[in-house]
């Protein structure tokens, strides 16, 4: 009696194999168009800031840029205001990000209720998100003003004492508080719509089942919601810190870092070093500092992620 066996698998190419570059070519000339910008837009100046980084490149200077190494590496290390503006980045994005996402994550559960005119509401929302930061400035300016401004002339008439003439964003105690409440009012929008998201992905089922069991709001909310918001929190949170962290145009508009450099920002330091003082080497010195700083701040949360996915 002869045992059967099973056919051999051929081991000769694929009639198609051969087409395998040919299909992987047209794949690249799909991405091409896309890949474009990215290269031309952020690699590339990116690239050349590095290089800037590196050189004593200034404006109006007839000699030719050249090759000094570390040494504005060096000068920033030593820079008391640059630090100064670090520190003072530090605080904003701290103090804009954890208010914004506590409100946001507030507003978000009021919105996922069934409530009347519940849509009109979701609309007003974001309108804050909607309006570009120049004309969100412009408007807050006009809020802060000291003479003609809505907060002051509320203050009178409630009868508070000392809003007479009180110029929020020139006061060196004011400044940075009225400047981070306006980042936090312009970026709550966002990160409710991103936590609305991940609320309507929570089954419905399973807070029935808690409520079954008799839990209250607070518990269903903290064994049922926010397990499943937990990523999307982590990661509105630590994408709205780097966002923040890089401000620019709303401080800008809002105080141009005054008073005395009290609501001077890293990037807005940055930025007079290299077109009001045409230090174009010493300023793409800080740009490099910010991007190692911000590319930490991700490795470490690409890294709590990845930990948190092995754990489950």
């Amino acid at each position: 009696m002869t045992l059967a066996t099973a056919p051999r698998r051929s081991t000769a190419p694929a009639a198609d194999r051969p087409a395998r570059p040919r299909r992987d070519l047209g794949a690249w000339f799909l991405v091409l168009p896309a890949l474009l910008p990215i290269l031309v837009l952020s690699v590339g100046p990116l690239l050349y800031g590095i290089g800037l980084a590196f050189t004593d490149a200034q404006s109006g200077r007839t000699q030719a840029t050249r090759f000094v190494g570390l040494l504005n590496f060096s000068d920033l290390f030593q820079d008391s205001l640059f630090w100064d503006s670090f520190r003072i980045g530090l605080i904003w994005a701290f103090g804009v990000t954890v208010p914004q996402f506590l409100l946001a994550l507030g507003l978000a559960l009021l919105l996922h209720l069934d409530l009347r005119l519940r849509w009109l509401a979701r609309a007003l929302a974001i309108i804050p998100w909607a309006m570009p930061e120049v004309v969100v400035g412009i408007m807050w300016r006009l809020v802060y003003h000291p003479d003609a401004g809505i907060l002051n002339e509320t203050l009178r008439g409630l009868g508070l004492s000392g809003a007479d003439g009180r110029d929020w964003l020139s006061g060196p105690a004011t400044a940075l508080p009225a400047v981070i409440v306006v980042g936090v009012w312009a970026g709550m929008p966002q990160t409710t719509v991103t936590l609305l998201a991940g609320l309507q992905n929570v089954p419905r089922e399973l807070h029935e089942a808690a409520s079954m069991d008799g839990a209250g709001a607070w518990r269903r909310f903290r064994t049922v919601t926010w397990p499943a918001l937990r990523p999307i929190a982590l990661a509105v949170t630590a994408l709205n810190f780097i966002w923040n962290f890089n401000s620019f145009a709303l401080v800008f508009v809002l105080t141009d870092g005054g008073p005395g450099g009290r609501t001077r920002l890293p990037m807005l330091f940055a930025y007079e070093e290299a077109f009001r003082y045409g230090q174009f080497g010493y300023a793409a010195t800080m740009g490099l500092a910010m991007v190692a700083v911000i590319s930490v701040l991700l490795a470490v949360y690409l890294a709590g992620r990845l930990k948190g996915d092995d754990d489950r």
